[in-house]
């Protein structure tokens, strides 16, 4: 199948290109990045003037669901999502049931993308067995299997010698360690930031200390073996300049921020509402700007949503017996745009980079180009295009998200996997 995107302004960082022109799928890869390219009868055209053409995003930190909470999410439904939400990949967590602590596991994922899946799909395998923090997991039998990197996320490895020696085996297979930040002892029962608002809403609040310490920690282990630490959805100020420090000190150090991070603040929760309970909590004003000003300066590496879906009886309880997480597929890029592009706090350049560029570079996958003889993974964005947040609407099966209502500019209008066009203006096509 040939594509032609005609007059966007493509914008590729590892190019270091941003200009109006063409660009020309054939046979699944990028054939041509020129200005007036022909197109023969056999080519799909697609005029996307005014529109950002960018190399395909790519989403290192979702939930999945699949296997065992298929009650919650698919493989099926939550990469349509993705598909909607202008992503072309996605890196699943393992804190399925069974646990993605083994290479059976791994593959199981992988034939289920094979079967059902629109976007590609990099499973993410388990630092412990079971994610219980207490025994590491058969690292070399996960990587061989496909894991591209692992993690205990949902929750913390509380057990510094076992974080040790994950960081021990990432240097050796040349993967990331995603580090889930949190001293389950501070966070204990709290649901929300603990501040001036749980106190008056009456709710068990969390530390931002609770992330703060094992970040500390961790960095110390990452000095310590020299292996490749990732951090999983940073929250609180003092993370973030931890985090610059150890870049300047060469440690091998990336990070992430969400865009409900970026783009909420603990005062979301006074309506109880309780898709705004996730982990790490929604905090307040003074840490939200931090994490903004980081991911400008290129502090914080990457934007990833942490897309949590569940059922709606399990969020339709008393906020503290609801289960933490909201999705994020269908809503991270307008929710970025509008928020930080538009308001000048964000570049375009810089939006493709946390969002393409450097999730591929730390995963060590495919993309983040649009090089010539690159694979066709490409999200075009039209920057004008306003439309109202409806959850009814969504792909994905989770439907608990703050952001119902919400009227929000830059919608992904096309997202095109390995030279086969997935989504146009906003309907999935497989």
């Amino acid at each position: 199948m040939k594509i032609l995107l005609r007059g966007g302004r493509v914008i590729d960082p590892a190019q270091n290109l941003e200009d109006v022109c063409d660009l020309l799928v054939v046979d699944g890869r990028v054939a041509a990045l020129e200005k007036g390219i022909e197109a023969d009868g056999e080519t799909k055209v697609l005029d996307v003037e005014g529109c950002i053409v960018a190399p395909g995003f790519i989403d290192m930190h979702v939930h999945l669901r699949e296997p065992g909470y298929e009650q919650k999410e698919t493989i099926a439904t939550g990469t349509r999502a993705a598909a909607a939400g202008g992503f072309t990949a996605v890196a699943c967590m393992p804190n399925t049931q069974p646990v993605a602590d083994c290479g059976a596991v791994i593959a199981y994922i992988r034939e289920r993308v094979r079967q059902s899946g629109v976007v590609r799909v990099y499973p993410v395998g388990a630092l412990s067995k079971g994610c219980k923090g207490e025994e590491l997991a058969e690292i070399r039998d996960l990587v061989e299997a496909g894991a591209v990197a692992i993690s205990d996320d949902g929750r913390p490895v509380m057990n510094g010698e076992v974080m040790r020696r994950a960081l021990e085996y990432s240097r050796l297979f040349d993967i990331p360690v995603i580090s889930h930040c949190e001293d389950l002892h501070l966070a204990a029962d709290g649901v929300m930031h603990e501040g001036i608002m749980s106190t008056v809403l009456g709710l068990r609040g969390i530390p931002a200390a609770a992330e703060e310490v094992m970040v500390a920690r961790d960095l110390i282990l990452a000095g310590l073996t020299g292996g490749r630490l990732h951090l999983a959805h940073l929250s609180s100020a003092a993370s973030v300049e931890m985090v610059r420090q150890a870049k300047e000190r060469g440690l091998k150090v990336t990070a992430e921020v969400t865009p409900h991070h970026l783009c909420l603040t603990d005062e979301a929760v006074a309506g109880y509402d309780t898709s705004t309970k996730v982990n790490p909590p929604l905090r307040d004003e003074g840490h939200r700007a931090a994490l903004a000003e980081g991911l400008a300066e290129g502090v914080i590496d990457v934007l990833a949503t942490d897309h949590a879906p569940h059922a709606e009886e399990e969020k339709d309880v008393e906020y503290d017996l609801a289960p933490f997480g909201m999705v994020g597929l269908e809503t991270a890029v307008p929710l970025v745009v509008t928020k930080l592009v538009k308001t000048g706090r964000l570049s375009w350049r810089r939006l493709v980079e946390v969002f393409s560029l450097q999730p591929a570079r730390i995963l060590k996958v495919p993309g983040g180009t649009l090089a010539v003889g690159s694979a066709a993974d490409i999200t075009v964005i039209n920057p004008e295009l306003e439309r109202e947040v409806h959850v009814s609407r969504f792909y994905s099966q989770g439907k608990n998200s703050p952001f119902n209502g919400w009227r929000l500019q830059g919608w992904p209008v096309v997202t095109v996997v390995g030279g086969r066009l997935v989504m146009e203006e906003g309907k999935v096509l497989v």
